[in-house]
């Protein structure tokens, strides 16, 4: 029944309201209070003077009335009838007193729409602020929506999504109707820069995180490919086995070897494991996306790790060694590693020889193999020894060459002289090569007769050329005993009496220490004044760089010394004055002596007169004689 059949018997007003009132049998009492006004108004009559239901009539109707409508609720989902469309709302029937109104935005993804279509809407509110019943087909898809993807986050299903559009950090995904979010992370295994090409493309998902309280989700791709991956791991690891041949796409070189993409698992190719010979860097030999051949050396089924190899598809180079690698046989090979003891020479790829230091030259000076070698050149070597068990291969470079010592004394005789290339120096001398194989040391004593050097760096450097004489053959350890200084005579024999004890020269204080100073003479010497003779007269030291008259109070020729003293020049000088007054006063005094001895010969008898001279005189005497005590 709807509203419009309802009879309201309150509605209207009775058309007579003077028709005259029903007969009755029953007398008529006279009214208790007076009327008024519309007393007599029955007011169960309606205007077509027929009376209305009674109270349980009334009610019972009512109940029925009420039975016709549903009983909803805001926020319920339900079910309607399209029952009209205008350009702007959808009319829909949900079984209530009242139709609802829907914008027909809400249904843009429905093409076809028409009247008596069956569609869920949400009772956003019964009644609003004008009475009208507020629907919602937008919040009804979300609400399923959401439901469903929390029903397949719980079990884990894959969906299906369309990629609306690209926003900050990942794109935008309608899943049921529903947007979702979809990390650029997540996309895909491999890193995704380009997020455009994504858009309009439908894919397939796994809602990997969801949010009850902003009804918010996130979706991932790239689980779907992680678990597919997996899956293939699975297979392919389930049947492995050590020895295996596969094929593989290199995926990534790096510094330590290589990584192979073998169906959907990955293998590394350790950088050992590439070939027989030395290699720097993977990429020298291998480049991205190649496709190759490789064995299985190992593999751990719990961390899903294999191991590669590609040189051990072919024979160990040292199982098939060519003739011409034998003891006695020269061979050429590369330098591709050189340590303190030696280089290590590629004869072939995964043979390698070591040349020990020993074996570069014959000289027994040390040698350093790192200044010897560089690494890639190339050089031909003597196979001493060869062991292709151990498979390890002695080299020498010295045996291409015959041993110069076996003729040493014809070449380089005693006192012989020769210029040489100075090829290190240490503190206590200079090492000097006379040819390759040939050489020897120069003491740091042998460098110069005159100056004293604390380190051989201060009078020549490496590299310098240099002359020497032969001083002696030491042919059992292969040394000799070199010379410089032996080139000239010893100029001190002939300094000798120049620089005689007591002889005063000029010099220059070039350095000072705790102990003195050394101080620079002429013909290039140099002699040393301890620090108490380098007082000067008014106190003083002299100081460094300053030149001075000094003393030589020593001379040893067979050490080489010349000890000096400023102090005891001005010392001297006293002394010698000193020495001329005392000389002065005795001459005085014996001149006095004897001018009273004459006297007293001349004179026979002694008068006043006489006693007065003579007693002047030997007050001279005495006087003369105190002088020169106080002097001595």
């Amino acid at each position: 029944m709807s509203e419009n059949q309802i009879v309201n018997s309150n509605a209207d007003v009775q058309e007579d309201a003077q028709a005259p009132a029903a007969t009755t049998t029953e007398p008529v009492l006279a009214p208790a209070e007076p009327e008024t006004a519309h007393d007599d108004f029955d007011w169960s009559i309606d205007k077509r003077n027929v009376s209305s239901y009674s109270k349980d009539e009334k009610e019972k109707y009512d109940a029925v009335y009420e039975g016709t409508f549903k009983t909803i609720s805001d926020n319920e989902m339900i079910e309607g009838i399209v029952v009209g469309l205008t350009k702007t709302d959808v009319v829909i029937n949900i079984g209530f007193k009242s139709d609802g109104l829907v914008s027909l935005n809400e249904f843009r993804d429905l093409s076809g729409l028409k009247v008596g279509d069956v569609v869920e809407v949400m009772v956003v509110e019964k009644e609003d602020r004008e009475g009208h019943l507020h629907l919602s087909r937008k919040q009804a898809r979300i609400t399923r929506a959401w439901e469903r993807i929390v029903e397949v986050h719980k079990t884990g299903e894959v969906v299906t999504g369309l990629v609306t559009s690209k926003t900050k950090g990942g794109l935008i995904v309608d899943v049921f109707g529903m947007e979702t979010f979809l990390p650029g992370s997540q996309i895909d295994v491999k890193p995704v820069t380009d997020y455009d090409q994504f858009v309009g493309k439908t894919m397939e998902f796994k809602v990997v995180k969801i949010n009850e309280t902003i009804k918010n989700a996130v979706v991932s791709h790239k689980a779907l490919i992680e678990s597919d991956i997996e899956a293939q791991r699975a297979e392919i690891i389930s049947k492995l086995e050590k020895g295996q041949v596969l094929e593989g796409t290199i995926k990534n070189i790096t510094d330590f070897g290589a990584f192979l993409d073998l169906g959907g698992l990955d293998g590394l190719l350790y950088i050992t494991d590439i070939s027989w010979g030395r290699i720097s860097h993977p990429a020298e030999v291998l480049k991205m996306d190649q496709k190759l051949n490789v064995v299985v050396l190992d593999f751990d089924d719990d961390k899903k790790r294999i191991s590669l190899g590609l040189k051990q598809l072919t024979p160990h180079p040292w199982d098939t060694l060519p003739e011409t690698i034998a003891e006695g046989k020269v061979v050429k090979g590369k330098v591709v590693n050189i340590e303190d003891y030696g280089a290590f020479l590629e004869i072939l790829p995964g043979v390698e020889g070591l040349v020990h230091v020993s074996e570069i030259t014959w000289a027994n000076t040390p040698i350093n193999a790192k200044e010897f070698f560089k690494l890639g050149d190339e050089h031909e070597a003597k196979v001493v020894t060869l062991d292709k068990d151990a498979r390890k291969m002695s080299l020498s470079i010295k045996q291409l060459t015959p041993d110069p010592w076996n003729e040493i004394e014809n070449k380089y005789p005693v006192d012989s002289r020769h210029k040489g290339l100075v090829k290190n120096i240490t503190p206590y001398g200079v090492f000097v090569e006379l040819e390759p194989g040939i050489g020897g040391m120069i003491h740091i004593s042998d460098l110069s007769w005159l100056k004293r050097f604390n380190h051989p760096s201060e009078y020549t450097k490496v590299g310098n050329e240099i002359d020497v004489v032969i001083l002696g053959i030491d042919k059992d350890n292969r040394k000799l005993q070199l010379g410089h200084k032996q080139l000239e005579e010893d100029p001190w024999n002939a300094l000798q009496d120049t620089f005689a004890i007591g002889s005063v020269h000029e010099g220059t204080v070039i350095r000072k220490d705790e102990k003195g100073a050394i101080v620079q003479l002429s013909y290039g010497l140099e002699g040393f004044a301890p620090n108490r003779h380098l007082f000067k007269e008014d106190g003083k030291t002299v100081g460094a760089d300053e030149t001075a008259q000094f003393v030589v109070i020593e001379f040893d020729r067979n050490e080489k010394r010349i000890l000096l003293s400023h102090t005891r020049i001005w010392e001297q000088a006293k002394a010698d004055e000193k020495e001329a007054v005392n000389k002065e006063r005795k001459a005085e005094a014996a001149k006095t002596k004897k001018a009273v001895k004459d006297i007293q010969g001349k004179v026979e008898k002694t008068t006043l007169g006489d006693l007065g001279v003579l007693a002047e005189l030997k007050k001279k005497m005495e006087q003369g004689d105190s002088g020169e005590k106080s002097a001595e």
